[in-house]
């Protein structure tokens, strides 16, 4: 669906002709299909695809249970990981990847409206090529020309959820226990860079394959009649 999600921002935007121009070159046909019921169909996909699959990573333990977008630590909180296990903390060490995983949760809850906003630019061009392209057209658009927008956004976001859920407050205490250990380097990692961003990405990919490849997937008669264009 991840195509989807960003042709529908294109038909807001574009004039009828314009519309009527991507009908027309799309494959196989659209005999009897509007312009208006495609705009209709595709804002539908898109909001079956937040409604299913990101609003999953909003819920306690949308991060932390789903092993397609659990974020782990990075390197250099690794060693500190296993250094509170070798101690006998293993409690504090879990209790910090949970912290990353429940700040992940709290940021894509409030950063929904900065995914949308990030594909309202597409120009026509970039919609027909999207459309026409392979499966994984609209995936590798959506990262090579927002990542870094989105990342600039978002990291914001992510910095007020890791302080929201307690976050900061669990891994000050873990660094500074792990500090205290004898012989060992300390750290001062910049813990709100987080994985948040890509299990976004991820989870609109998972829809976007169930109604590409997926006939049942489509559940309105909406649904069916545009994305039979893909088939």
């Amino acid at each position: 669906m991840k195509k989807f999600v960003l042709i529908i921002f294109v038909f807001s935007t574009l004039s009828c002709g314009e519309l009527q121009q991507v009908v027309n070159n799309l494959p196989g046909g659209v005999s009897g299909l509007s312009t208006q019921e495609m705009a209709n169909g595709l804002r539908q996909a898109l909001d079956f695809g937040i409604d299913k699959q990101v609003t999953k990573l909003t819920a306690t333990d949308g991060f932390y249970r789903n092993e397609l977008v659990k974020i782990l630590l990075p390197e250099e909180l690794q060693k500190v990981d296993q250094a509170l296990r070798d101690i006998g903390l293993s409690s504090l060490a879990n209790s910090g990847i949970k912290a990353l995983n429940r700040a992940a949760e709290d940021a894509v809850k409030e950063a929904t409206p900065i995914f949308v906003d990030a594909v309202k630019d597409i120009t026509f061009n970039d919609a027909k090529n999207i459309l026409l392209g392979q499966d994984n057209a609209a995936t590798s658009y959506l990262k090579g020309k927002t990542s870094s927008s989105l990342y600039s956004k978002f990291n914001p976001v992510i910095q007020s959820s890791f302080g929201r859920v307690g976050a900061d407050q669990i891994w000050e205490n873990i660094i500074t226990k792990y500090n205290t250990i004898p012989f060992v380097n300390k750290v001062n990692p910049d813990l709100t860079d987080s994985e948040a961003l890509k299990g976004v990405y991820t989870m609109i990919a998972v829809e976007e394959k169930e109604i590409r490849n997926k006939v049942s997937s489509r559940t309105t008669d909406l649904l069916r009649r545009v994305f039979a264009i893909q088939d």
